[in-house]
Formats: structure tokens, sequence, C-alpha cells
């Protein structure tokens, strides 16, 4: 994307506003298909009840990039493969982590500390290029992190760093990894179809054999895909949270350094905020 161009990148901050929508939404999908998880395997450990909430969402997702996306279905490049195992590899990690760490921990936690996100990509990229991003960049930093703490209502007196804190920390490293490996100058030719389909089977095999691994008998594996209502959750968290979301996000963020760096901002912030959105309609 040319960083000159105003109405391309207002249209790429729109859109990823957007995929930020959709990740939001995702929150309370992946808690509900966790419970489901744990209704119907009740003797499951919360390994195998995080990957039979993932391996379904990223393989439903390939097979839909498969039928509305034909153009994926060509032999990537040896770029597109590297790109998109890599974000398989960033994305998997932080996924996982974050969906066990929330069986132990409050949303509103969760909320915050995910927020950390927004505060690795400008402290990385001020290292690797030994440049102060300026006052206005530390500043939205900080704002992120009390905005969240504000409206996600966390209680520093209850506050205490156990495995779904730390868990959601090193989430939110991975995170940033895969938005970073995202942006390498390496990848600005690859098509993004291509990349995506690559991450999406990628995710769906690592979470699929994480899943047959936890799993406290074989017939655990298809027990969850017997529920309407968890096949309702996932199908919905496939299309709109990942499918949607990752096009976008894919698709969108080539502006570089600073720009990056602004745009991941803006992106994550608004997340408190739907969550805040979320509580007061579900109360």
């Amino acid at each position: 994307m040319n960083d000159a161009d105003p109405r391309l990148r207002r249209r790429a901050v729109l859109l990823l506003l957007l995929a930020n929508v959709y990740w939001g939404l995702s929150f309370p999908l992946i808690k509900a298909i966790t419970a489901l998880n744990h209704l119907l395997v009740p003797e499951a450990g919360t390994w195998f009840l995080a990957a039979a909430a993932l391996a379904p969402r990223f393989l439903l997702a390939g097979v839909i990039m498969v039928i509305f996306q034909r153009g994926a279905l060509v032999r990537p490049s040896r770029r597109e493969l590297e790109q998109g195992l890599g974000i398989a590899v960033f994305a998997s990690a932080g996924s996982l982590l974050q969906t066990d760490g929330l069986q132990f921990t409050a949303a509103t936690t969760s909320s915050f500390l995910t927020q950390f996100t927004a505060i690795v990509i400008p402290t990385w990229l001020a290292v690797r290029h030994w440049r102060n991003p300026g006052f206005v960049v530390w500043t939205a930093c900080l704002l992120v992190l009390a905005g969240a703490a504000i409206l996600g209502r966390l209680d520093l007196r209850t506050f205490r760093m156990g495995r779904g804190e730390v868990e959601t920390v090193l989430c939110a490293f991975f995170f940033a990894a895969q938005i970073l490996w995202l942006e390498r100058p390496a990848f600005a030719g690859n098509r993004v179809e291509v990349m995506t389909l690559v991450m999406f089977g990628a995710e769906a095999a690592l979470f699929t054999a994480l899943g047959a691994g936890t799993a406290p008998r074989a017939e655990a594996l298809l027990a969850p895909w017997r529920s309407p209502a968890w096949l309702g959750l996932t199908l919905a968290l496939a299309v709109v949270c990942t499918f949607g979301a990752f096009m976008i996000m894919n698709r969108w963020p080539h502006l570089r350094d600073r720009a990056a760096v602004r745009l991941a901002l803006r992106a994550l912030c608004p997340r408190p905020l739907l969550r805040l959105v979320r509580h007061r309609l579900s109360r």
C-alpha cells in the first residue's frame, strides 16, 4: 500500500477496525464453545477443551476459503509458505494460550492483559531501528492500558499473576509477533488468499494434533460435532471471526514502521470498549 495515499490509508484503518469488531465477537463465542465442550466431554482437560474449540474454527475457515476464494487453490510460492506457516505458528500459540488462560482468569483481566500486544509492537520497532517512536506513540500506549483497565474494571486489589494471567501475557507477545511477521517487506508480493489458506490449514493441523494428543478417549474428538448448538456457534466463529477477520487483517496491514505502530494501536484499542458493551447488554 502507498503510505502517501490518504484514501487507502483511511480504508485500511476502517477495515482493520471492522476486523477488530469481528475479533471482539469471538470472545463470547469461544467462551460459549469451551463451556459446551466441557459439558459434552466433562472428563477432558483444559488443553483439550481449548484445542476442540480452535481446530474446527480453522478447519471450517479453510473450507469456506476454498468455496468462496477459488483463487486460493493454487500452489503457494516459497514466500507464501514461509509467511503463512510463520503466522500460523505465532497465531496458534497466542490463540491457545489465550483460550486456555480464559479458563483460569476473569474476562476483564484477560482483556486488560491482551492489550500488551499494542505495547510490544512499538517497543520492538524502537529497539530494532534504535529510534524513539515519539511522544504521541508512547502516550497512546499508556492510554491503551489505562482505557483497558478502566473499561474492564480491573481491580488491582484482587489482581494476581496466576496461570491464566501468565498465559494471557504470553499470548500478547505471540500476537505481536504475528503482526510483525505479517509486516515483513519480503512478503509484500504474496497472494493474500493463498497465504491465508496456508495459515488456516496449518493451524487446523496443529490444533487437531493437540486435540488428538490430549483427548481423554477417541470418541471425545467427535462428541462436539453432534451438538447443534456447538455447530452453530462454531460456524459463526469460523465465518465471521476467522475467515472475515483474517482476510481483512492479512490484506490491509501494509503500512510500515511508525504507520504500522499507529495502525496497530487503533485496531487494538476498541477491544475493551466492545467487551464493556457486551457486558452491559448481558446484564
